[in-house]
């Protein structure tokens, strides 16, 4: 059975990663992760953010930390990360970024990478390599020994088409292990200064 981690689903990590950015109510959520184009990974709809936000709360990962009214509109809750949902969140990338299984919540997990440290990223990039080079191996020999038994290659083209994905993967992590190890790469949010367009977008979600 899997543990408490590994339930949480994509979208409650994207909204525990916002709240590692600052408190925040739902309705700001919804409006940061559309202007963020999050719609290419997870399902935004109002629906499934209020009830993960819900659960996230029932499960001690987030708490309530005020409420307000502005105008007509609906009485809006303001949440925080807890200690527990933080250590969650990180727990998460840290399994994603090195499990091959699930190519989905890999870009999740590589989306909030930015959340660890610069050296742990490299050491969890080598852990996945490993694991992406002993697949790849396993593939290609799967397919040499089917071949020497007299099987078609033509029958083998699904097991060739996976190989070749493995070695583009091994090859753009290498890439990505330079791209992080450079001096002149940012890495991290707490470097980075606060820009009037990170403002504004907050403003404008709040809103």
């Amino acid at each position: 059975m899997a543990d408490a981690v590994a339930r949480l689903t994509p979208t409650a990590i994207m909204l525990l990663a916002l709240l590692r950015e600052d408190d925040m109510h739902a309705y700001e959520m919804v409006r940061l992760l559309r202007e963020r184009r999050a719609d290419r990974m997870i399902a935004l709809t109002h629906g499934t953010i209020y009830h993960t936000v819900a659960r996230l709360e029932r499960q001690g990962h987030i708490a309530e930390v005020g409420s307000d009214r502005a105008g007509n509109r609906p009485e809006r809750t303001t949440y925080a990360l807890t200690d527990a949902g933080d250590a969650a969140l990180l727990d998460w990338i840290r399994r994603e970024l090195v499990s091959i299984d699930d190519p989905e919540r890999f870009r999740i997990a590589l989306t909030e990478a930015h959340n660890l440290a610069r050296d742990e990223m490299i050491a969890l990039f080598a852990q996945r390599r490993e694991l992406l080079a002993a697949s790849l191996d396993a593939h290609r020999g799967a397919r040499d020994h089917a071949i020497s038994h007299g099987s078609h290659p033509q029958f083998l083209i699904e097991v060739h088409r996976q190989a070749a994905l493995l070695a583009a993967d091994i090859a753009w992590l290498d890439e990505a292990v330079e791209f992080i190890r450079r001096p002149d790469t940012v890495w991290g949010v707490v470097d980075i200064p606060v820009t009037d367009r990170y403002l504004a977008q907050r403003e404008a979600a709040r809103a």
